[in-house]
């Protein structure tokens, strides 16, 4: 599995992935994501979007971002990696993609691609068993912060 990052080549099917429906809620759209990403890197920031690929197959989407602290965020999203976005298209869920998504992700940001730092930080609706057991397992702490309605969950790099 690899990360592969958001280019002309793949960013339509990319656009084409979707959870399933009772998952909806859960996620924005990729299409909103590369939307965010734009306005995020236009404006100074750091948003990185990646398709996520099992060998040649476009299975899932990923976006980081870097340093993305907002007035009151808690302050260990400063100088921080975030998890933005994180899904798998709804043909490939329930085969383990999750899962290893998430561990080539964390291996990804642990490279420190935009600078070092001590957290990596993601968000997620509370109503959402199946990602919080997958954060969990994969050593994400809930931090008891509420950030637009998500539960925030916290990871030392």
């Amino acid at each position: 599995m690899e990360l592969r990052k958001v280019d002309e080549k793949n960013i339509w099917k990319i656009v084409g992935l979707s959870v399933r429906e009772d998952q909806k809620n859960f996620v924005a759209t990729n299409t909103q994501s590369i939307l965010q990403a734009y306005t995020t890197i236009t404006s100074g920031g750091v948003a990185l979007p990646f398709g996520i690929y099992e060998e040649d197959e476009l299975v899932g989407f990923v976006m980081f971002g870097f340093d993305g602290y907002e007035e009151g965020d808690p302050d260990y999203i400063k100088g921080s990696y975030g998890i933005w976005r994180f899904m798998i298209d709804e043909h490939f869920q329930g085969k383990g993609y999750g899962r290893k998504a998430l561990e080539i992700s964390l291996n990804y940001l642990r490279s420190f691609p935009c600078g070092e730092a001590k957290h990596c930080w993601l968000s997620y609706e509370p109503e959402n068993t199946v990602a919080k057991k997958l954060y969990t397992s994969a050593g994400f702490k809930e931090t008891g912060d509420v950030i637009g309605g998500e539960v925030i969950s916290l990871l030392t790099l």
